[in-house]
């Protein structure tokens, strides 16, 4: 993991992309309680910076921690830069991280390909049999649920049996009073992915004068 206080081109990508009127705050969990107004330009910052970032900077703050990997992911997402997919997958199964892990899963779930269900299923084929651990199996089954409604397919259905995975999980020692029902889960997922496709459509225009939508940039 590269350490911003020994990394100069680490620390320069932090106080450009990470930091400014603490973003990474705002992604790790205030952008739904923000008023429109202000996520609207939030947003809008987002996807500039999203089409400014080269893939080597989104590499680099890949290789942080969790702020720079959160935020990176989100840039991603804003981007629809669907070569990093794999990486990201790779880093969720990985878990070296807090807080990061829930970003990965709705950049996953932007992209919304039948590649992205496969690694949020991976990663709770291996995490629902650890109940000790209560990391990020909540977003990866919110991820999940939202990439079968947007693919009409059902991946999630297996772990949702009565006395399955998710249960086992849920109501294993220490039990998770805290957490939600699965539903509400996919709800919060397909918010924040509403979200990363709204600060797409404020990236730049290109040298033509205009601005495609990510969508649309998957079809060429």
């Amino acid at each position: 993991m590269r350490r911003a206080h020994e990394d100069p081109e680490l620390l320069a990508l932090i106080r450009r992309y990470v930091t400014p009127g603490g973003r990474y705050l705002e992604l790790d969990g205030s952008l739904m309680g923000m008023t429109e107004h202000d996520r609207t330009t939030f947003l809008r910052e987002l996807g500039e910076d999203a089409r400014a970032i080269t893939p080597h900077e989104l590499t680099v703050l890949l290789e942080g921690g969790w702020r720079e990997r959160l935020t990176a992911a989100w840039l991603v997402a804003a981007a629809r830069r669907t070569e990093f997919r794999e990486r990201l997958g790779e880093m969720l199964l990985a878990s070296e991280v807090c807080f990061a892990g829930s970003a990965y899963c709705v950049t996953l779930a932007t992209f919304a390909t039948a590649a992205d269900a496969d690694l949020p299923a991976a990663y709770l084929d291996r995490y629902l049999r650890r109940p000790d651990l209560d990391y990020d199996q909540p977003a990866a089954m919110g991820a999940l649920l939202h990439l079968d409604a947007e693919l009409d397919t059902d991946h999630a259905a297996r772990f949702l049996t009565a006395d399955g995975p998710w249960h086992q999980w849920i109501d294993g020692p220490p039990h998770k009073k805290h957490h939600d029902t699965p539903d509400s889960h996919r709800e919060a997922i397909g918010r924040l992915c509403a979200f990363a496709e709204e600060s797409a459509e404020h990236r730049p225009a290109g040298k033509h004068g205009v601005v495609r939508e990510f969508r649309a940039e998957a079809a060429d």
